[in-house]
C-alpha cells in the first residue's frame, strides 16, 4: 500500500477494503488450490490410473506354459485393477477437497465485501434495541 500523505481515510480504506484485499484474498485462495492439487497428488494419479498397484508386477515365465501365461496375466491385471481403485478413491476424495476450497473461498470473499455492509447493519440494529 502506498504511503497515504493527505488523503481522507475513508477513500484509503475504501481502496484496501475492495481492492487490495480481494487480490490478496484471492491470491491466498489460489494457493489452497495449489496446495489440495499437491496434497492429493491428483494430477499425478491421473497420470498413473492403471498402473500396477504399489508396482507389483508378475514375470512372464520363460517356458510356455499357457497356465502359467494365463495366471500371470490375470494376477498383472488384478493388480492394475486395485491400483485404479485405490487412485480412484484418493482421487474422488481430492476432489471433494477442492470443491470444499471452492466453496470456503467463495464464501470467505463474500463475506468480507459484504463486512461493511453487515456492520452497517448490526449498528442500525443496535440502535433500534
Amino acid at each position: 500500500m502506498e504511503i497515504v500523505g493527505n488523503k481522507n481515510i475513508f477513500i484509503v480504506w475504501f481502496f484496501w477494503h475492495f481492492f487490495e484485499m480481494p487480490k490478496f484474498l484471492v491470491s491466498a485462495w489460489q494457493n489452497y488450490i495449489k496446495y489440495g492439487l499437491n496434497s492429493f497428488s491428483v494430477p499425478l494419479l491421473l497420470k498413473t490410473l492403471i498402473s500396477p498397484w504399489r508396482r507389483y508386477n508378475w514375470v512372464y515365465p520363460k517356458i510356455f506354459d499357457l497356465k502359467e501365461y494365463a495366471n500371470t496375466f490375470v494376477s498383472n491385471i488384478f493388480s492394475r485393477l486395485i491400483g485404479a481403485m485405490c487412485r480412484i478413491v484418493l482421487i474422488i476424495i481430492g476432489l471433494i477437497f477442492q470443491i470444499f476450497i471452492l466453496l470456503a473461498g467463495v464464501a470467505v470473499l463474500l463475506f468480507w465485501l459484504a463486512l461493511p455492509l453487515l456492520v452497517l447493519a448490526l449498528f442500525g440494529l443496535a440502535f433500534l434495541l
